[in-house]
This record gives C-alpha cells, sequence and structure tokens, in this order.
C-alpha cells in the first residue's frame, strides 16, 4: 500500500456478502457488509487494497500509450495547440464514453472501448480533445470535431452499440455508495 493512502471503511446494512473499494483522492475506501466482524474487516481490507494496486498497475502501462495517441491525434487534427496533460483509461464511465475536465487539462476514457475498433476510440479522444478549445458542444467544438475523417461513421458506430446494449436485459441492482469518479473493484465474500 503507498505511504500517502488513508483506508477509510463504510459498513452498510444493505450489504450482504459484497466489498468494494474505491480510491477517492489519497484516500481508499471499503465498503463491507456491517455483518463483518473486524477479523473479516481486517482480512478484506488488505485483499481490496491488493487488488486496487494490481489493477491500477495494469491500467497505468495502457495510460501511457494512450495518452501518445491523443498526442498524435490532437497535432494531426486539432493544430496540437491544446494538448492534454494526463489521458487515462477508466473502468466507472458507463454512460460515458469519455470525459475531459478542460480546468485540469485531464481527460479519461472508458475501458469499454479498448475492444472496439480503433477509430472508434481515436474518434473519442477527437471529440474529448476538441473539449480542450469548447467545453460545451456548440458549433465550435463540432466543427472541430468533425476534422476527424470517420467522425461520423464512429458517432453511428457507438450509437448502434449503445442501442443494442439497451436491448439486453442487463438489470444489475447494486450499492452505491461508490462516487460516480472513482476507481471501483468489487469481490464476493467467499462461502
Amino acid at each position: 500500500m503507498p505511504s500517502n493512502t488513508k483506508v477509510e471503511v463504510r459498513r452498510s446494512p444493505r450489504r450482504r456478502r459484497t466489498v468494494s473499494a474505491y480510491r477517492d483522492g489519497d484516500t481508499t475506501v471499503v465498503l463491507m457488509p456491517a455483518s463483518f466482524s473486524r477479523a473479516e474487516e481486517k482480512r478484506w481490507v488488505g485483499r481490496m487494497l491488493q487488488r486496487l494496486e494490481a489493477r491500477e498497475g495494469r491500467r497505468h502501462s495502457g495510460d501511457h500509450d494512450l495518452h501518445e495517441r491523443a498526442l498524435e491525434l490532437a497535432r494531426q487534427y486539432l493544430d496540437g495547440t491544446e494538448l492534454p496533460e494526463s489521458v487515462r483509461w477508466v473502468d466507472n464511465q458507463n454512460a460515458r464514453w469519455g470525459s475531459c475536465t478542460p480546468e485540469t487539462r485531464t481527460i479519461r476514457i472508458s475501458r469499454r472501448l479498448i475492444s472496439m475498433p480503433s477509430w472508434v476510440v481515436d474518434y473519442v479522444l477527437v471529440h474529448e480533445l476538441a473539449h480542450l478549445f469548447h467545453a460545451h458542444h456548440g458549433r465550435e467544438f463540432w466543427d472541430l470535431v468533425r476534422r476527424y475523417p470517420k467522425a461520423e461513421r464512429a458517432r453511428g458506430y457507438l450509437e448502434g452499440f449503445s442501442a443494442a446494449s439497451r436491448l439486453e436485459a442487463c438489470d444489475q441492482a447494486g450499492d452505491t455508495d461508490a462516487p460516480g469518479d472513482a476507481t471501483e473493484i468489487e469481490a464476493l465474500e467467499e462461502a
């Protein structure tokens, strides 16, 4: 565990068997059933910290390549004048393909895109890069995005993918204790 990481355990009577963990700044939050003993808590905190670190290690290796690709696209299609500070894959974006925080120049791309064609990932990167110029979705923004030659094709691909996903019956019930911008992992208690 990194030396600057604090651990906060939150117990919930709604949780029965699942344990989740996510990073919130320099704090690791571990969510677990209220019924767990202190020994179970200690065991699960250690296990979840290991899983988070393993996941973060895997993510960082791919983040460098993603950031380099974003820089290349910014230079190729957006004159290379507005470059991101960081670009990374995230696991917690289920309703968006990507997001951008212009103030910090950070871009997050949903890991759901990882198995999609590269031209679709490139489109999402260009879309988020355009937000470094325009935070809104106005005409100037779309003029920048359309510089990417496969923009319309990629938008159609993503719209079709989303429509097909909505048709699938995936009614997942779960706790909503974790914030929307957190990296979360979850495990079932071993019986």
